[in-house]
């Protein structure tokens, strides 16, 4: 039995998961879970920043790490 056919679009060929990346419907609905604060996405660094917190939470094989305790403290750019 043969599987249907899936439309060729850019999220069929590739996963946010394959290429480590984050899903931008995600991003979009994810907020910092100690502020409640909204987060940006640094692709250079993997990371998701919370500049209200001074929080960067880590994304792994594009799952973010939303725990307080996997944060890394960032600096104030300002």
């Amino acid at each position: 039995m043969s599987k249907p056919d899936q439309p060729a679009t850019p999220a069929h060929r590739t996963s946010p998961r394959s290429t480590g990346s984050v899903d931008v419907k995600m991003l979009e609905l994810l907020v910092c879970p100690l502020t409640y604060g909204p987060l940006e996405y640094d692709c250079d660094e993997n990371e998701l920043l919370s500049k209200r917190a001074g929080l960067a939470y880590p994304v792994r094989d594009g799952i973010p790490i939303m725990l307080v305790s996997e944060a890394r403290q960032i600096e104030d750019e300002d």
